[in-house]
């Protein structure tokens, strides 16, 4: 089995752009667990899938093909064979995916997914599940956190960056309702995997947080691409 790399925590806590660089010095795969669910949520919004049907979500699951480059620097993520790692970046697709990462028939097939990916190698995953139930052997665990007014600040940043029209008190609000959905759901509920190192970034800087995880990782027995410890 590859060596893998857990990186759990809320939206906006520095998981993505954390997880990609750590991915991309150590000459892992990145696997971006987000862009699977947007991907399934951009298609339940184009076929008329409601996030409260449950069973045809399931259905829709099963007989969708996902897949991810795993590229740290050029990632791409293809819906049944259509590249659609532009169109699943919108507040609408963000705000799909986090509902029906909420109904278990999705996350059960999201697992599927996922593992598969193992098999291509070591990589660095992030999401909210990955060190708890898609992962849970895996070498290295971590969970990235950060307070609301933060990460809010974060992610305004980056939708600004994209060109998306959004204020700080939407997004803020949007990140609380996210924090509920995820801390409360009955089905892999967010939180910190056992064994794993909790780190605070609400006032570390990009190159800091990145650091902070690599000395982690490397630091464990068996990471290819570790400097010799001995």
């Amino acid at each position: 089995m590859s060596f893998v790399v857990t990186i759990d925590g809320p939206s906006a806590a520095g998981k993505s752009t954390t997880a990609r660089a750590v991915a991309e010095r150590l000459g892992f795969l990145y696997l971006d667990t987000g862009a699977f669910y947007r991907a399934l949520a951009l298609k339940a919004l184009r076929e008329g899938v409601r996030p409260e049907d449950a069973p045809g979500l399931g259905r829709m699951a099963a007989s969708t093909a996902i897949d991810f480059t795993g590229s740290p620097s050029a990632a791409h993520v293809f819906l049944d064979g259509e590249d659609v790692s532009d169109g699943i970046r919108t507040p609408e697709v963000s705000e799909m995916s986090s509902r029906i990462a909420a109904v278990p028939q999705v996350r059960r097939q999201m697992v599927v997914w996922q593992r598969a990916l193992r098999a291509r190698g070591p990589l660095v995953g992030e999401g909210r599940d990955l060190g708890t139930v898609v992962f849970p052997d895996a070498e290295v665990k971590l969970y990235l956190d950060a307070d609301l007014e933060t990460r809010a600040r974060r992610r305004l940043r980056e939708m600004h960056s994209r060109g998306i029209a959004v204020t700080l008190d939407a997004v803020r609000d949007d990140l609380a309702r996210r924090d509920e959905r995820d801390r409360t759901r009955t089905d892999s509920p967010l939180m910190p995997a056992e064994g794993a190192r909790v780190l605070d970034t609400s006032g570390l800087e990009f190159e800091e947080q990145v650091r902070a995880v690599l000395d982690l990782v490397t630091a464990c027995p068996g990471c290819p691409g570790a400097p010799d410890r001995g």
